[in-house]
């Protein structure tokens, strides 16, 4: 089976399907993205805050795939802001996966309390530039440092990586991104398993045949975001990737349109310090 890619404003694309690492162990990872893979993931969310780069790079170089046939996403640690300190990191990064280029280099966190986020995202500019991140974007950015940092250097993220599942559905944050044509990445998609009794998503998915979590990962799908679901459970991984034999309805769509909660946030705040 072969998953979508969403085209990103520079040229390059992203399977719309990935397989994240967040608190998977260092130990476990490797093994983690090896399943993953032979599922038939094609793309690996980490991050340097995540300390399990290592074991994403082992599952890629041993994968038996071509090294372009794998999407490599990782991001910055939030201590490491700045124009030289995101330059050490990312190479610090690099010599934790063992590989010569990373697919998409993320801003993990603003962070604006340090007022460096502009200064770090030049230095992802020069990276880009310098082809060592083939595409570079942001995660947890809020319209605000979208627009200062597109208006100071006239470049736009690849992509946004937010918070977004049906309890936090983030539309100002969503027409933002689409605004500046920066594609919207979903992390936390099925709200860390707090979606799990809902009635709608349960009655829904008994509809179709899927489960709920399922449902939600093919409401990121037909929205038009990308989605990196978690799990170190092999019949889960290979659950999640099973989303491209249905499609949701109109009413399907609107019912869980209607589960929107403002006060659903089940992860960080981007504005803390």
């Amino acid at each position: 089976m072969t998953i979508p890619r969403l085209v990103f404003n520079d040229g390059h694309s992203i399977p719309q399907l990935g397989f994240g690492v967040w608190q998977v162990p260092p130990q476990d990872t490797a093994r983690a993205v090896r399943e993953a893979l032979a599922v038939g993931y094609r793309s690996i969310d980490t991050a340097a805050g995540y300390e399990n780069e290592a074991g994403v790079g082992e599952a890629v170089r041993d994968s038996g795939l071509r090294r372009d046939e794998i999407f490599v996403t990782t991001k910055l640690k939030s201590t490491e802001h700045g124009y030289d300190n995101a330059l050490r990191a990312f190479d610090a990064s690099m010599n934790e996966l063992k590989l010569e280029q990373v697919d998409l280099y993320l801003i993990h966190w603003p962070k604006p309390h340090l007022g460096l986020y502009v200064e770090t995202w030049k230095a992802f500019v020069r990276l880009r530039e310098e082809g060592r991140a083939i595409s570079i974007g942001v995660s947890n950015f809020t319209p605000e440092h979208l627009d200062r940092i597109v208006g100071e250097t006239g470049v736009a993220p690849a992509l946004n990586q937010i918070e977004l599942h049906p309890r936090f559905q983030q539309h100002a944050l969503r027409e933002a991104n689409a605004r500046h044509g920066v594609l919207t990445e979903s992390w936390s998609p099925l709200g860390r398993g707090r979606l799990h009794e809902n009635a709608t998503l349960a009655e829904i998915g008994r509809r179709h045949g899927k489960s709920w979590a399922q449902v939600v990962l093919r409401w990121h799908i037909d929205n038009g975001f990308i989605v990196i679901p978690r799990s170190v459970n092999p019949a889960r991984v290979r659950e999640n990737f099973e989303v491209f034999d249905f499609r949701l309805d109109a009413d399907d769509m609107a019912r869980i349109a209607a589960l929107d909660d403002p006060n659903g946030r089940v992860g960080g705040d981007p504005m803390a310090p």
